[in-house]
């Protein structure tokens, strides 16, 4: 569990400290928030091209050896930003090596916890792992006070770098080997069910990212001061991180429905980026806490649903959906940066807060697929005997 908290932080960190520093890095190397908007698209874009692919290497190789893989990507990654951006193109060239980290480094973990977290503590451990993803938010931005404006921001991704490294020796363990052949069959035929729950994850990411990427630079445009701005990011992380966690330990205690679920958090989750349209404090810190607490804490348990419903192939089943996500990560940004730029961030808001709305019904939708494949339906009825708990029935 720790080595997957440990790589999953580490493999993401790049795109989260240059969208934290976001006021510094922008002021030195010329950018906006539409600039802000195609680096972080380039990214997400990249992440969803080599989504697939890693998921074959982690299925291949293992989750150790792709792990590890991930984390050297993301050292290099932040590294460059440091100590080589000096325009806005070569900012956004470090940030396509750092896709890659992210792809192998996601589906590396869910690999390994599937495959050694019992299954009856797999909805916490998912949970567990993905908040690492809002710690990484609240490093960035904790980072602004603390390190961006004293000692530079150049300095926050060179401690990163040497953070990251420590990862290295904590990477999972996990076994190689092609999948049987008989759920291979199960999953190319659930494939579609897949993609339909990962096209709702691509309208949630695309709405939902845009939290981390763009409330810094949103407070600041709405007269909140950069350390306050950057500040109000860390406690959204603090609240999508304990939102995360609960979300697996209350999965654990299923029985099944947790796309549904995801689903009802979705929808729920638009009230947050349609509070941070108003513009007021207080409705920036309810925003934040609504946004993270709901909209942006689904991700380890959508990832704990499609493991659970095909645990031979888990990297393989989680990189179809996990391709949706980063598509999401690759329109949202856009869109959002050009309707901020050319309208205003109010605007850009309540674009999020429908894109939310839209996820939740088509989670319903994939869900409904899902459950009417036999291979998917044997599946769960598996995992509902593996998961309970010693001494129980």
């Amino acid at each position: 569990m720790v080595a997957a908290i440990a790589v999953t932080t580490a493999t993401v960190m790049p795109v989260f400290l240059v969208s934290g520093l976001v006021v510094q890095i922008g002021a030195e190397l010329g950018f906006t928030a539409a600039g802000l908007g195609l680096a972080v698209a380039a990214y997400f874009g990249t992440s969803a091209l080599t989504s697939v692919p890693s998921g074959w290497l982690v299925e291949r190789f293992g989750a150790r050896v792709t792990s590890q893989a991930g984390v050297l990507l993301a050292v290099a990654s932040m590294l460059c930003i440091g100590l080589g951006a000096r325009s806005y193109a070569t900012l956004v060239a470090a940030l396509v090596i750092g896709a890659g980290a992210n792809a192998l480094g996601q589906l590396a973990t869910n690999s390994a916890l599937s495959r050694h977290i019992p299954a009856h503590r797999q909805g916490l451990s998912f949970g567990l792992k993905q908040a690492a993803i809002p710690a990484a938010t609240l490093i960035a931005g904790a980072a602004v006070p603390g390190v961006a404006l004293t000692v530079g921001w150049r300095w926050a991704f060179v401690m990163a770098a040497a953070l990251a490294l420590a990862a290295m020796a904590a990477a999972p363990r996990g076994q190689a080997g092609a999948r049987p052949r008989r759920e291979a069959g199960d999953l190319d035929r659930a494939t579609a069910a897949l993609v339909v729950v990962g096209t709702g994850g691509a309208f949630a990411a695309a709405s939902a990212s845009c939290l981390g990427i763009f409330l810094v630079d949103s407070a600041v445009d709405q007269g909140v001061g950069a350390a306050a701005a950057g500040l109000t990011l860390a406690f959204g992380s603090i609240v999508g991180v304990t939102a995360r966690v609960l979300a697996g330990w209350l999965a654990d205690r299923r029985s099944g429905g947790h796309i549904a679920v995801v689903a009802g958090m979705l929808t729920a989750g638009a009230l947050g980026p349609a509070l941070l349209a108003v513009g007021s404090t207080t409705t920036l810190l309810l925003g934040t806490a609504v946004g993270y607490g709901l909209g942006w804490a689904w991700p380890g348990l959508l990832n704990f649903a499609v493991v659970r419903l095909h645990p031979a192939a888990p990297a393989a089943a989680t990189s179809i959906t996990q391709a949706g996500i980063y598509v999401g990560g690759f329109v949202g940004p856009i869109g959002f940066g050009l309707l901020a730029a050319s309208g205003s961030y109010p605007m850009a808001w309540l674009a999020a807060a429908a894109g939310l709305v839209i996820a939740g019904s088509l989670m319903m939708l994939g869900r409904r697929m899902l459950r009417a494949h036999p291979a998917t339906r044997a599946a769960a009825q598996r995992h509902r005997a593996a998961a309970m708990p010693p001494g129980a029935g």
